[in-house]
């Protein structure tokens, strides 16, 4: 019973992380009302509630984490 248990948390961790993606871009306009972010490629990221968005401006580079088949950021980094 054990090894069926470890089996599929470890089964649960390699599918939400392989559901993850990562895109990096130069922010083309940041909406602080609306939280979304519109990169200069013409994609737009809803930023997820308790994400952190200080320093976010247009003109910088960000690398954005979120879900696959979402535009929901689920994290964002400024690249320096």
């Amino acid at each position: 019973m054990k090894k069926i248990v470890a089996i599929a948390f470890a089964s649960a961790a390699m599918l939400s992380t392989a559901f993850a993606g990562e895109i990096e871009g130069v922010v083309k306009n940041f909406d602080a009302a609306a939280v979304t972010v519109e990169l200069e490629s013409g994609e737009v990221y809803t930023v997820a509630e308790g994400v952190e968005v200080e320093g976010i401006e247009a003109g910088k580079t960000v690398m954005i984490m979120f879900n696959d088949g979402t535009t929901e950021a689920t994290e964002i980094a400024i690249v320096e």
